[in-house]
């Protein structure tokens, strides 16, 4: 019994230690991504590039995504609002639902989904094939050249997704609440933009989504450089980048959200 405790303390010991290490190691690959991203800027169409294939590849997913939220926060917030004569300040939860938490959190979860991961087995495969190992043989830096623009490509495509998925999520709002069941347009309207304030709602949503694309960016390219060089090592390393990059993300938002309600207050 007294070996069976000793081996279980030992083995969340060993874990503990193995996760610090990690978290240290994936710190100074971040750090070194940063140092070397020079060249990516002064090759600006490496960033363009990878822009397109996380951010403009989503799209599809992100409004189609965005348009049904803002559909079903229409539906339900009417539902409830009625009950208190209330229906025509719709527009305003709609609004303030996505400007503040549904935007930037759930296009956060989808650009993690598909773009986070489709950087980490891209990453993953090509370490796997020793196309890295031929780069550095070749004298070309991986990091500076695979590794930076895709980071980047993802930090500066997060925000523009969250914006757009909030816009589809306030355009189903409208077509559920004024098109379908006929609350006045201008009440809608007018409510709305009485109520969202550009510095504590919008800008604080920007904040968030730019957070949310660092380190999904950071969690996506790093699990794909460290990934074991098989086919197994990849495919764990792409289901770390979603599970990881998920918890990250709704850890960081109550942080954020705690701080910049105390900012509020």
């Amino acid at each position: 019994m007294a070996r069976r405790i000793r081996a279980a303390i030992e083995s969340i010991g060993h874990r503990v230690i193995e996760s610090i290490w990690r978290l240290g190691t994936a710190a100074r690959f971040i750090l070194l991504v940063l140092l070397k991203s020079i060249p990516s800027f002064l090759r600006f169409r490496l960033i363009t590039r990878e822009i397109y294939y996380a951010g403009v590849m989503s799209l599809i997913i992100i409004l189609v995504s965005g348009l049904f939220v803002g559909m079903v926060l229409g539906l339900q917030g009417y539902e409830t609002l009625q009950k208190f004569g209330s229906e025509s300040a719709v527009g305003t939860l709609v609004a303030l639902s996505l400007v503040r938490e549904l935007g930037p959190v759930v296009a956060a979860l989808l650009f993690a989904s598909r773009a986070g991961s489709a950087m980490t087995a891209e990453i993953g495969l090509m370490k796997a094939t020793e196309q890295l190992a031929a780069m550095g043989m070749m004298a070309v830096d991986p990091i500076a050249r695979i590794v930076a623009p895709r980071f980047w490509g993802g930090v500066f495509s997060m925000p523009l997704l969250a914006a757009m998925f909030s816009m589809m999520g306030v355009l189903g709002g409208y077509l559920v609440t004024v098109v379908f069941i006929g609350v006045d347009a201008g009440s809608f309207w007018s409510q709305m933009q009485s109520a969202v304030d550009f510095r504590y709602d919008i800008i604080n949503g920007v904040i968030k989504s730019c957070f949310f694309g660092v380190v999904v960016t950071a969690i996506a390219v790093f699990e794909g450089f460290d990934a074991p060089p098989t086919a197994e090592g990849v495919s764990g390393a792409t289901t770390r980048t979603v599970v990881t990059s998920s918890l990250a993300i709704l850890g960081l938002d109550f942080v954020l959200t705690a701080f910049m309600f105390r900012g509020v207050s």
